[in-house]
């Protein structure tokens, strides 16, 4: 088959839409479809099978930064590239940014799958806008949401049903790493854009109470962003245990993550999902995370980890201190966490999304 799969998001700025799209294209590729990526990128992408169609301007939503194309004069160049290539299916995800994805929506060029992948809990942009999205929606073959909480943000707003394929994971890869040098001590992990919607500055100010109970313990940091400065409020000697390790290459964080004994994710809203999540519980680690829509489908309180109040630097430090404290019981929460990642799998998803491509391309889906 050919797939053409379009992502609104720059290509080469990390975030997990634009993870999710790279991986599937690659497993579809090794499944033996021809496949075509279409983004905006800052730089020249080194993907082969990924086409800039468009420069992304970084641009405030969902109390974070969504770097998309939003110029109308990007459509042409995104309508010929899938014209060229003739797919038999688009898979546009985030259909109604108006980015690389809704021109795909827009070429018609074939049918349409889309994947939403926002949680937010409100938008008035897309509120205000809903009578000229819900005639774009109507272009669409499949609507697939990656969790009953994006499922619920888009169907309030756009109607229609919506098929749950959630995000993959690449199990193996996360649960056979060796553990990266990260130097002694038991460590904490944080994974994620250094923002207020990420929740960084409940990470630091959780770890700074958790630090002075453990002296052993190290915060380690994959993910940059406009809070990093949150750290500079730590007294010294404490800030000297926290390792800012920078945008992390996918790649490269199976070794990070083995290295460690807890994963903290304080996001404090705005979740569709937990992507994080997943990796971490594949990887073995007993989870720390808020008690927010989204991650409260990948996380069971008490089971794979401990769901806490957003916002609640405290209750964060008191669940993640109680895991370092029992290694029995984060032994068997990291057990419980690579069976539950196990359901995410790549192999999984990807089978889901073949079917839902066959039947759009055979003319047999439901247009709403």
């Amino acid at each position: 088959m050919r797939i053409a799969l379009a992502c609104p998001y720059a290509w080469d700025d990390a975030g997990g839409v634009q993870t999710h799209v790279r991986e599937l294209g690659r497993r579809l590729l090794a499944r033996g479809h021809d496949v075509i990526g279409v983004a905006p990128a800052r730089r020249p992408v080194d993907d082969p099978w990924v086409r800039a169609v468009g420069r992304p301007v970084d641009l405030r939503y969902n109390r974070s930064s969504a770097p998309i194309d939003p110029r109308p004069w990007s459509y042409p160049r995104v309508r010929d590239a899938l014209s060229v290539f003739r797919p038999d299916v688009v898979h546009a995800h985030e259909p109604l940014t108006p980015s690389t994805s809704m021109w795909a929506t827009l070429a018609g060029v074939a049918p349409v799958v889309a994947t939403f992948h926002s949680g937010a809990e409100r938008s008035r942009l897309f509120d205000l806008t809903a009578p000229v999205l819900r005639r774009i929606a109507d272009r669409l073959a499949v609507r697939v949401a990656v969790s009953h909480a994006a499922a619920r943000f888009a169907g309030s707003r756009l109607g229609g049903s919506y098929r749950i394929v959630p995000n993959g994971v690449d199990v193996a890869r996360f649960a056979g790493a060796e553990p990266a040098d990260l130097g002694p001590g038991m460590k904490a992990l944080f994974v994620g854009r250094l923002d207020e919607r990420k929740g960084f500055r409940v990470a630091v100010d959780a770890f700074a109470e958790l630090a002075r109970r453990r002296p052993d313990l190290h915060l380690v940091v994959a993910g940059d962003g406009p809070e990093r400065d949150a750290l500079a409020g730590l007294p010294r000697e404490i800030r000297a245990r926290v390792r800012l390790l920078g945008l992390v290459p996918n790649a490269e964080l199976p070794a990070i993550e083995a290295a460690c004994d807890v994963y903290l994710g304080p996001s404090i809203g705005g979740e569709s999902f937990g992507v994080v999540l997943i990796e971490a519980m594949a990887a073995g680690l007993p989870v720390v995370a808020s008690d927010i829509p989204g991650y409260d489908e990948v996380v069971t309180d008490g089971v794979e980890g401990t769901l806490v109040p957003p916002r609640d630097p405290r209750a964060l430090a008191v669940a993640a201190d109680r895991v370092l404290a029992d290694p029995d019981g984060a032994r068997a929460m990291g057990e419980a966490g690579r069976r539950r990642a196990a359901t995410f799998d790549w192999r999984v998803v990807v089978d889901q999304l073949e079917a839902v491509y066959a039947e759009a391309a055979a003319g047999r889906a439901s247009l709403r």
